[in-house]
């Protein structure tokens, strides 16, 4: 079992030292904290430690300054805090700090802002341009009322139209749909004239708080722009200048409070009874003696290791750490897509690497092909830093050797022909299109499903044995029972072509197919017998008989549509080639270029089309044909509490 041994520590002390055991459990990156009172049956005098972090709120302010100026501040390793100085004055040194960074950043913004509207003012200043006009002047007229504003050019040419004198329009400039310039009226007669302008879909442009004329507006705009210009580079400057100051001070304290906060935050797991306080939590087995020694030098603090395996300790769920060869461990991805394995069950990614690459292989079998997902995965990997490239690059090989079986790079079926005399053969071993092989192809594919089924089910008999789970694994459709049951049938229907002769023999059928279904029927019953459960009878006979029989029926189908799933091996194996091949046939209705294009994109598309759904289906058979009949995928991930990095 590739899961690492862990233990339950339970410590106990005076509420006094409780900061010290957080930071000592911290520090030591290997403890998982659990809730004390879940392991307690009387919890009468305990009261949970639900405490505000008094770090958050400064943590959280140094972390959204550094972000406001694009930076992000790294923590220190752990050897680099400890010779660090604890920060004296922590909370007014991160205010002051942040105060002084916000200033500076209002400072910019402000001075962004004004130059933004100054630039506004200057667009709509820049259309009057011409007219000789001074606004103070226009304001300091009585009787008249002056509009400035556009309107579209065709309602522009409307107004000859109108014979009122007090309808006229100064234009200044215009472009292709509107044309700028004022209008004036009476006072008396200003709302009507202001109606028919609306009419016209008049856009009036607000000048009343502007002065002089609009050339002289321009020149104290643009004026005013490059002074705001400078104020944002003198902010800026000062703001990087205290930057590069405050970046170590910055980081210290940051480190600092993120211990802090994190250790602290180890307290609302604990309980508190009395003056004293009880601390659970989980560390793995080859850690206890370094998590012992950091707790031994405080005076009141007891600790004790308990093994996850004891019964009383596993109904705790103890959290799982896998631990997988190099080889196997990016196939955790996958396990944990579908769950985590309980702590006492059986970890499938061995498994997982070595089926889910052989299928992968089988049904993209293309030697060119392969090696190019292969690349792809390797950069996903390096580059992304994604998980599915480290799955991608195994998968790839095994369609690179299947590829080569096959003959086929880059859907060029017989390239590696000259390759094969070499070993004396006239050409590839297979050839996937041919109608016998075909049908191979078929036999094949049904034939891996039940080995596939048969590993899958031999798991879930060892897996539920160690846990004493007698009903899944001696009577259930997945235990010794439905192996029995399903061999028997699979040799029963291979027999004749094994032996030449059926061996459904009346022995045969009642020993092995017969009493294997009757188990099934009775599991619960045997099982909750041997598993000594005070409620092994059900409370009605006919309803259990009634749903037996169903689901009986259901396991006997199930074993079908199982084993008939693992046909899509074969016909994938079939498709691959089937696409290539009408790839092929139109480059061949091109010469020259266009037909290096047509193989080219035609592979590409191959690649991510076939590539998509063959890992899919690979999924899919791993997850709903094998997992399904052993995996429960119930289990927590071991995610312990880790203070600062080693460097």
């Amino acid at each position: 079992m590739s899961v690492v041994k862990i233990k339950v520590l339970s410590v106990v002390g005076r509420m006094s030292e409780l900061d010290a055991v957080t930071e000592a459990l911290g520090r030591s990156c290997a403890f998982h904290p659990d809730n004390a009172l879940s392991f307690y049956s009387d919890t009468s005098g305990f009261s949970p430690l639900n405490e505000e972090n008094p770090y958050a709120g400064s943590l959280n302010r140094l972390t959204q300054t550094a972000g406001a100026l694009g930076k992000r501040l790294e923590p220190m390793s752990a050897r680099e805090l400890e010779k660090a100085a604890p920060p004296e004055d922590w909370k007014p040194y991160v205010e002051n700090t942040a105060d002084s960074f916000a200033r500076l950043a209002k400072q910019a913004d402000d001075a962004r802002q004004k130059a933004r509207k100054d630039r506004e003012e200057m667009e709509k200043i820049r259309h009057f341009v011409g007219l000789d006009l001074n606004l103070d002047e226009l304001k300091d007229c009585k009787f008249i009322k002056v509009r400035f504003g556009s309107l579209p050019k065709e309602s522009y040419e409307k107004l000859n139209t109108f014979h009122d004198p007090f309808l006229s329009f100064f234009s200044c400039t215009e472009d292709d749909t509107h044309v700028w310039g004022v209008y004036c009226a009476p006072l008396d007669s200003a709302g009507e004239v202001d109606r028919v302008f609306s009419s016209l879909y008049f856009e009036r442009t607000r000048m009343a708080e502007l002065s002089g004329t609009p050339e002289s507006m321009l020149r104290r705009l643009n004026d005013d722009i490059g002074a705001q210009k400078a104020a944002v580079r003198s902010a800026e400057e000062e703001t990087a200048r205290l930057w590069d100051r405050e970046k170590q001070k910055m980081r210290e304290v940051y480190s600092w409070l993120s211990e802090k906060f994190l250790c602290f935050g180890i307290r609302r797991y604990a309980v508190r009874y009395g003056d004293s306080f009880i601390l659970m939590g989980w560390v793995p087995a080859d850690r206890q003696k370094q998590v012992a020694a950091s707790l031994e030098r405080l005076e009141s603090v007891k600790c004790t290791f308990d093994s996850a395996e004891e019964e009383d300790v596993l109904v705790h769920s103890p959290p799982v750490q896998l631990k997988n060869k190099k080889l196997f461990r990016p196939f955790e991805y996958l396990v944990q897509i579908y769950g985590t394995p309980s702590y006492n069950e059986v970890d499938p990614t061995p498994l997982v690497a070595v089926t889910y690459v052989l299928l992968f292989g089988i049904m993209f079998a293309d030697l060119g092909q392969g090696l190019f997902i292969s690349l792809a995965g390797w950069w996903m990997d390096r580059k992304k830093k994604m998980a599915l490239g480290k799955v991608l690059i195994p998968c790839g090989f095994s369609s690179a050797v299947f590829g080569t079986l096959f003959g086929s790079v880059f859907g060029f079926e017989h390239a590696l022909d000259p390759f094969f005399r070499l070993f004396g053969l006239s050409g590839k071993p297979i050839s996937v299109m041919d109608r016998q092989t075909t049908s191979v192809i078929i036999y094949c594919a049904v034939g891996l499903g039940i080995s596939f089924v048969i590993i899958a089910m031999l798991t879930n008999i060892f897996s539920s044995l160690r846990r004493r789970r007698y009903t899944e694994g001696l009577f259930g459709p997945n235990g010794a029972a439905g192996l029995v049951f399903y061999g028997a049938v699979v040799f029963g229907l291979a027999g004749p072509m094994l032996l030449g002769r059926s061996v459904f023999t009346a022995p045969y059928v009642l020993g092995l197919i017969v009493l294997p279904l009757l188990l099934m029927f009775l599991r619960e019953l045997l099982g909750g017998l041997m598993e000594g459960r005070p409620d092994w009878k059900p409370e009605s006979w006919g309803d259990y008989i009634m749903q037996n029989f169903f689901e009986v029926f259901e396991f006997v189908l199930s074993f079908l549509t199982n084993t008939m799933s693992f046909i899509r091996v074969g016909a994938f194996v079939l498709v691959h080639a089937g696409m290539m091949m009408v790839v092929f046939m139109l480059a061949e209705m091109t010469s020259g270029v266009g037909f290096v294009l047509i193989v080219a994109f035609g592979n590409l598309f191959v690649i991510a089309l076939e590539g998509l759904l063959v890992g899919i289906q690979s999924m899919r058979l791993e997850f709903y044909e094998m997992f399904s009949r052993f995996f429960d995928g119930d289990g927590r991930p071991y995610a312990p509490v880790v203070v600062g990095q080693e460097a």
